[in-house]
């Protein structure tokens, strides 16, 4: 009876491990959402230094031809720069779409940030990407919450 309480208690954990791989398993990020996220923090990397020329000139080619550099240099200021440096971002989700409101149909992103600034805790962030015909993916639009 002892040896079979060892090998019920065995059996178990056997099919507790078995359990907690799987669950990992689906759990594992696709791996468009981590090329796409890490897109996306590279680009607010370049913003979050101020630098609105050339987070306009790392930005794709529907953002540019949206805006002018002197247009989202000015909105760059006056809506972003007040809020100050980042204290913590973090990623809440991240959609997959073919087709965007007022753009051709193509492979979209759209990544939302939990993102707290020096001067506005628990804010937010947008960040919508575009797969470009080159098939790199770049920023098309960014807007604070």
């Amino acid at each position: 009876m002892r040896h079979l309480v060892g090998w019920t208690r065995l059996l178990f954990a056997a099919v507790l491990c078995i359990a907690f791989s799987a669950h990992d398993v689906a759990w594992a990020q696709d791996p468009r959402a981590t090329l796409v996220q890490k897109t996306a923090r590279d680009w607010l990397a370049v913003a979050d230094r101020g630098d609105a020329n050339a987070s306009w000139n790392a930005a794709g080619k529907q953002f540019q031809n949206a805006i002018t550099v002197e247009r989202w240099a000015e909105g760059f200021k006056r809506k972003r720069l007040p809020l100050g440096a980042i204290v913590g971002r973090t990623t809440l989700s991240t959609e997959f779409t073919q087709t965007f409101a007022g753009a051709p149909d193509g492979d979209y992103a759209i990544v939302l940030f939990r993102t707290n600034f020096a001067n506005k805790i628990d804010g937010g962030e947008t960040v919508t990407l575009q797969r470009e015909p080159d098939g790199i993916w770049r920023v098309i639009g960014y807007s604070l919450l």
